[in-house]
């Protein structure tokens, strides 16, 4: 019989906290029977629209023990992201300085969640590699589980102490709020479970108020069928009656996590988002398929067909370029006289919200 491991959890923990990692916690692999109901009920309601990943197979995703022979523990960590400046969420629409076919000198760009804005992932994967070297040098065995429908992350997250179920759905952890990304080791090595936190939402419910298409239907309830961020990942066309609550956005919705109270005062919330944050709309409407894989490929892209980037950023086009840029009318009516009907129709709806907004000025 070999001698049972030395391996503590707060010495993983701060293993974990030096490759990065904001929060460290840990829990047994019960299953997260409660999280499995809850799926179950939503798709039944139809909550999840489209959206497969842990709705496609609750049970698979809650059955932690499943993803490791002899799977004890669930050690989780959560990677902080740049939340950018969120002193005036949600106020104007993105330009960039450059040489634009109207004259002027301002190009329209696209909006990017925060969390997409770079390669976050990989950073928070090598921050759980470290974690999970530690334990297999023990010669224990490890499994690294991020952004996998074979896991409900904030299931797990909430229950290994590492924060709470914010009215959002997000999981906020202390003095970090919900600019954070969850990952999990799964080892079978025995090591405890972590003290819950509590509830931190009190009364507000300035996410509620503050979602633009009102999808946080209930606390912790969204409805996918009308939140931004599963919108313009679907495929087909985009809802006519959402696109003008798209604004500039192409790709995710940071809105709720704007206006969040522990959101705004982490860290997280004064750091520069790099320049993956604004997308330069007619240079992605002018790129090749093989240059939009290349640029954005880490993406979640419906059936991995880049024709609905297109299709966000004509919308995004309508919303956010000048009604005089020459380049932007150009190239709708590019599109709008094409043989891509998904993406002709977009391009006339963007032309038609231009003269609205020409008509407004």
């Amino acid at each position: 019989m070999s001698a049972p491991s030395l391996l503590r959890f707060e010495d993983l923990r701060a293993v974990g906290l030096a490759a990065g990692l904001v929060a460290v916690g840990v829990t047994d692999v019960e299953p997260f029977l409660e999280t499995r109901s809850v799926l179950e009920d939503r798709r039944e309601k139809g909550l999840n629209a489209t959206m497969q990943f842990t709705y496609r197979n609750p049970t698979r995703s809650t059955e932690p023990a499943a993803l490791l022979p002899g799977a004890a523990s669930l050690i989780v960590g959560a990677w902080p992201y740049p939340g950018g400046d969120t002193s005036s969420p949600g106020v104007g629409l993105g330009v960039q300085e450059g040489a634009a076919g109207s004259g002027t000198s301002m190009r329209p760009t696209g909006r990017v969640a925060r969390y997409a804005t770079e390669g976050h992932y990989a950073d928070l994967r090598a921050a759980l590699g470290a974690i999970a070297a530690e334990i297999e040098s023990a010669g224990h065995r490890t499994r690294i589980v991020a952004d996998d429908n074979a896991l409900v992350d904030r299931a797990a997250a909430h229950r290994a102490g590492i924060g709470w179920f914010g009215r959002n759905a997000n999981i906020l952890v202390p003095d970090h709020g919900s600019w954070v990304l969850l990952g999990a080791v799964v080892t079978d090595l025995p090591l405890g479970r972590s003290e819950p936190v509590g509830d931190g939402c009190g009364s507000c419910r300035r996410c509620i108020d503050g979602c633009p298409t009102g999808a946080i239907i209930a606390p912790g309830v969204v409805d996918a069928r009308r939140c931004l961020a599963w919108i313009v990942q679907a495929a087909g066309p985009i809802p006519v009656e959402f696109r003008e609550a798209l604004e500039d956005r192409i790709y995710g919705c940071d809105d709720c996590q704007e206006v969040c109270p522990p959101s705004r005062r982490s860290p997280a919330a004064g750091e520069a988002v790099g320049v993956g944050g604004r997308v330069d709309l007619l240079e992605l409407l002018a790129a090749s398929d093989e240059e939009l894989i290349e640029r954005h490929g880490r993406w979640y892209i419906a059936h991995r067909d880049v024709r609905h980037l297109r299709r966000n950023a004509l919308i995004a086009l309508g919303n956010a370029a000048a009604p005089d840029d020459h380049e932007a009318r150009s190239l709708l009516h590019e599109f709008a006289e094409g043989d891509d009907d998904l993406l002709a129709e977009h391009a006339r709806w963007a032309q038609s919200r231009l003269d609205v907004r020409s008509g407004a000025r």
